[in-house]
């Protein structure tokens, strides 16, 4: 188990928590109350900042209750926190309904996996290894 050092920038922060013993994703909570016009997006602050592991980075995810039934999610797709950002985590999610969402304080917004990344040295050449695949790219196999 890791153990993640997180700091309340504001009072009606809450710690995240996970729905079930083997859950991967933690929920992250708004700390304030905000109406997300639709097809627009908003900035939602957790409260929280987190010192992260070396080598790990949090990645922040949609709640696919929150997606499914009122059409918000982060608005890229998936949030990159990189182990050296220490500020407050916010996620910025997009309305894809019709009817402006309401996102009150306490309201799981998110859902934050902490992974391992790994450093990567790129080395430019002219020729890569020769593969079945090649450059095959999108539908090269059909599917």
């Amino acid at each position: 188990m890791l153990d993640i050092k997180i700091k309340k920038l504001h009072e009606n922060a809450i710690i995240p928590t996970n729905g079930s013993e083997y859950s991967a994703g933690y929920d992250l909570y708004s700390c304030t109350n905000e109406e997300i016009e639709p097809h627009t997006n908003k900035k939602i602050g957790t409260g929280l900042s987190m010192e992260l592991p070396h080598g790990y980075f949090g990645a922040i995810f949609a709640r696919s209750g929150l997606a499914t039934k009122n059409g918000l999610r982060p608005s890229n797709c998936v949030g990159i926190c990189d182990e050296d950002y220490l500020g407050e985590y916010i996620v910025a999610l997009y309305n894809d309904s019709d009817k402006t969402q309401v996102v009150n304080i306490g309201d799981r917004i998110a859902q934050l996996i902490i992974l391992p990344y790994q450093s990567i040295n790129f080395i430019e050449g002219c020729e890569l290894s020769k593969t079945t695949r090649g450059c095959g790219g999108f539908g090269h196999t059909g599917i």
